[in-house]
């Protein structure tokens, strides 16, 4: 015996490596194609069709490095090629001066916490949900791999297969949007907004 595994024993390394390093990240990566189709089933078939990628390709995945990014960009990439398919087209209806402006390294303060005394009286986690789901998936993607997944800028970045500046417009102007969803459903909820107060 030289102590080389033969072609098998190779096979069940690998896949027992697999069900450990990549498995476990099940659930992170339906809750990121979800954010991006919207639809059950349609996030079934992306984390199905991502894993099966995933488990192809596992010999290109480096040990070591973070397999859950790793299959997030393989989920990001199932998903746009599913859309290419279907034809569908993302208007994200943004200012792209403000946003180049934005990305070019202006630095971005968001808003939220003017608005903080308002929404920390309700129950908000159907209403983000909600909102979150309403983004246009350009700012929605950004929106749950930083703020949702915890993922570091350039993380989110390199899935996403953009530049860090583009991350930062993108939360930008998704975080705006969200912060505007969330204080009309304050207002619907009968929640004094400052704008109320100063009448």
């Amino acid at each position: 015996m030289d102590g080389t595994l033969t072609a098998a024993e190779s096979h069940r390394v690998d896949s027992r490596r697999f069900e450990v390093e990549a498995l476990p990240w099940l659930d992170d990566v339906y809750r990121f194609a979800l954010s991006m189709t919207r639809d059950e089933s349609d996030a079934d078939d992306v984390v199905q069709e991502t894993f099966l990628r995933a488990y192809r390709s596992w010999h290109t995945f480096e040990p070591g490095s973070e397999c859950r990014k790793w299959l997030f960009t393989i989920c990001r990439n199932v998903f746009l090629r599913l859309r290419e398919r279907e034809r569908r087209r993302v208007d994200y209806g943004g200012d792209d001066a403000q946003l180049e402006a934005l990305a070019s390294g202006q630095e971005i303060v968001g808003s939220i916490g003017e608005h903080a005394d308002i929404l920390s009286h309700v129950d908000l986690a159907p209403a983000l949900e909600r909102a979150i789901g309403d983004l246009p998936e350009v700012f929605r993607s950004a929106v749950v791999l930083v703020d949702v997944e915890g993922m570091a800028y350039n993380e989110a970045a390199s899935v996403l297969g953009v530049p860090v500046g583009t991350i930062r417009s993108r939360l930008f102007r998704g975080r705006r949007l969200l912060q505007e969803s969330l204080v009309m459903f304050a207002r619907d909820a009968g929640l004094p907004t400052r704008a109320a107060c100063e009448v």
